[in-house]
């Protein structure tokens, strides 16, 4: 009895693996030809791509707007709140290294010193000259007086001595009218030698005023409440403690607008002229995929531009999200897709079934049980479908997969359109 359980028990496992064997053979064959029917319905076409959140509006907080002025042409953020901190209107945000400008102001210092002694060193010279002027002035006078006594006295004298008295005293008129018009001359130059050098000491005392004015800017406060987000640099690096701000763009963060959330995403040259405002789209948070947001195409750059560590030219898009999420925060990724063509009854097939040269499309279907290639026309594609317009019908069956001796297989073109 033991034994005949053993020989029955080795019969069924070798009907087993005979079965299996056969089997296994069934499933080979059949993946050597799998045929197919054409697809017919609503058929879409997408564009994946990659974003990151941003608000699509907010307020810049920059640091001292005039510090070209000062010719200065970049600072560094010496030190800035963390990114993400909320803040209250007036509150300390960053501030900016002030080494430079506190070198100028000292600069300034010295020169404004250096300028008043100047200012007042005009000032005495001038005092002076004008003094020894004004004595001048008064000794022609005695001078003229005594020449006047002279002639008064020469009249009596023989006809030259009161002829050279008379000279004397006409030399001694002129002198001192020369005199006093060089007086005036020389009062007006000592007013512009003091004009000079007090409007040079005041526009000092100006550009050091407006330094120190300046300096206050270099501490930055937030202008409105809200959560602090890091500004930009060129290369898309945030500007963090160490950065450098531009004099021409000194924005260190920004206090963005959660209600209004927008993606913004990057296209290839190759698929940008499928996209255009308006277009509908689906975001993903990488953050929570099981989240799904809508948005709508709001923007497509018109010039494309190179991203850092790429070789490919790329074109900036931005979708707006329809949703208020008070979740959504600036910078998180996204996983967007553009719906870039929607159309109904529509016959598609995969991209593994249809093949093409530079002269033509075509797939591998049968007929009356043989294998050939039927040309068709194909339209819109998407990563995994291709469209169909014209050359096959619902109802036909298409090779999956490329059968052996595929080259030699014959071709069925297109038909011929209908001649009314």
């Amino acid at each position: 009895m033991k034994k005949w359980l053993i020989v029955s028990a080795l019969a069924a496992l070798i009907i087993f693996l005979v079965w299996l064997s056969g089997f296994g053979k069934k499933v080979i064959a059949g993946g050597e030809d799998i045929f197919i029917s054409p697809n017919i319905g609503l058929f879409q076409v997408t564009i994946t791509s990659t974003g990151e959140l941003q608000a699509k509006n907010s307020v810049d907080i920059k640091g001292p707007a005039n510090v070209r002025s000062a010719r200065i042409w970049e600072m560094k953020i010496h030190k800035i709140v963390p990114e993400g901190t909320v803040v209250d209107s007036g509150a300390f945000v960053a501030e900016l290294d002030k080494s430079e400008l506190e070198s100028k102001i000292k600069d300034e210092e010295l020169s404004i010193q250096e300028f008043e002694s100047r200012f007042e060193q005009v000032k005495l010279d001038c005092t002076l000259t004008l003094a020894n002027a004004r004595n001048d002035l008064i000794n022609l006078k005695y001078a003229l007086e005594e020449r006047l006594l002279y002639k008064e006295q020469s009249r009596y004298e023989a006809p030259s001595v009161a002829r050279q008295a008379e000279i004397d005293y006409d030399k001694a008129i002129r002198s001192l009218q020369q005199a006093r018009e060089n007086y005036v001359t020389m009062v007006q130059k000592a007013t512009a030698q003091m004009r000079e050098a007090e409007t040079e000491l005041l526009i000092k005392k100006k550009r050091l005023t407006d330094y120190r004015e300046l300096m206050k800017g270099f501490t930055i406060f937030a202008p409105k409440r809200g959560m602090v987000i890091y500004a930009r640099e060129w290369n898309g690096r945030r500007k963090t403690e160490g950065s450098t701000v531009n004099a021409w763009d000194p924005v260190v963060a920004t206090l963005p607008d959660l209600t209004v959330m927008q993606s913004l995403t990057y296209i290839s040259e190759v698929d940008i002229q499928k996209v255009r405002p308006g277009q509908s789209a689906t975001l993903r948070l990488d953050a929570d995929p099981n989240k799904i947001l809508t948005g709508e195409v709001t923007n497509v750059a018109n010039i494309g531009e190179q991203l850092p560590n790429s070789d490919s030219k790329v074109f900036e898009v931005i979708i707006e999200i329809h949703q208020t999420d008070s979740t959504l925060r600036p910078a998180m990724t996204t996983s967007n897709e553009i719906l870039v063509a929607s159309l109904d009854s529509v016959i598609s097939l995969p991209l593994e079934a249809v093949h093409a040269n530079d002269s033509l499309t075509w797939v591998y279907t049968r007929k009356e049980s043989s294998l050939h290639r039927r040309q068709v026309l194909p339209g819109l594609s998407n990563d995994t479908h291709i469209q169909i317009s014209g050359g096959l019908k619902q109802t036909d069956k298409v090779l999956l997969n490329i059968p052996e001796g595929a080259e030699q297989l014959p071709i069925l073109p297109l038909p011929l359109p209908s001649v009314q």
